[in-house]
């Protein structure tokens, strides 16, 4: 049975190996035992479920879900954290463990991870994807939004990341934080703030605080998006300057495409007024204006 993740317990280990958490790699090791838990509870795991846990660290959240789940497919990019975490989890025959990076690039998950994924799947009876991590901050946005975009797509992502983000994704129009990736994450999922968690909860202690989120893929939303990565783009496009007018963001990004009286037509179309700007529009209307820019630039690409 492997070791509770707390504070001493992760001095003493590290220590023995003779290195201190990598601030490049985004380690702060979760050391609050509840809240642990608490990841647990709110990923509802059962025996159809092949879990993405990114950030292995020791292997303390992997441990506890191992016996909960189909498989686990845990990755970590720290080669001391990934010998630690072996001799952790030695005893699981569904753990698989990875040693590198979750992501090929900023935009892609790693092959070598998707490809594992599905070969889990494949054996798993109604096979579901679960993610399931304490990720490290620098690749938080990057994971939970191309997860959405992967031939796998997830049941359910409960993560805990960095506050401020966990609002950005749950942030209504006219919000300060109502941003692209509100829209992209509202559009297909339904999306919540499990808790807040103060930084002493974390060793060492980041600067900021944290949130566990929770997000259930809503297939009834995602089926409702034509074409996903038009939509993406497009409300990537017209968020990079979100408090100018709309119509301004729109004639720049489709510059090439769509001259400005054209966009004019499309924003009559929708009954958007010249003083209407990009935050305030909801998911269903920014939705419905994409499909009408789609159809008069079906070859526009960001």
């Amino acid at each position: 049975m492997s070791e509770r993740q707390t504070k001493s317990f992760l001095m003493k280990r590290l220590r023995e190996i003779g290195v201190e958490p990598a601030s490049r790699h985004g380690q702060n090791f979760l050391i609050d035992l509840n809240l642990v838990q608490m990841i647990i509870d709110s990923a509802e795991l059962d025996r159809r479920d092949v879990v993405l846990e990114v950030g292995t660290g020791t292997g303390s959240l992997t441990a506890l879900m191992a016996p909960q789940a189909a498989h686990v497919v845990t990755v970590e990019i720290d080669g001391h954290l990934y010998e630690l975490a072996s001799e952790q989890l030695l005893e699981f025959d569904n753990v698989t463990m990875l040693h590198t990076d979750a992501l090929k690039n900023k935009n892609h998950f790693n092959p070598v991870v998707l490809e594992t994924i599905g070969e889990r799947l494949a054996v798993v009876p109604d096979g579901r994807l679960k993610l399931v991590a304490n990720l490290p901050y620098n690749v938080a946005t990057p994971i939970l939004s191309n997860l959405l975009s992967c031939d796998y797509t997830p049941h359910s992502m409960v993560a805990t990341i960095q506050k401020e983000l966990a609002e950005r994704i749950v942030a209504q129009p006219w919000s300060k934080d109502y941003s692209a990736l509100s829209v992209w994450m509202q559009a297909q999922c339904d999306c919540e703030i499990v808790r807040a968690m103060a930084p002493s909860v974390f060793w060492p202690r980041p600067k900021v605080d944290s949130a566990i989120i929770r997000t259930v893929v809503n297939d009834e939303k995602r089926n409702s998006i034509p074409d996903a990565t038009y939509f993406h783009q497009f409300v990537k496009s017209i968020f990079l300057h979100r408090r100018k007018f709309l119509r301004a963001n729109v004639v720049a990004a489709m510059k090439k495409h769509l001259n400005k009286e054209q966009v004019d037509v499309l924003m009559d179309e929708m009954g958007f007024g010249p003083d209407t700007r990009t935050e305030q529009l909801d998911v269903a209307t920014l939705l419905a204006f994409t499909e009408k820019v789609r159809a008069a630039a079906p070859d526009w690409k960001l």
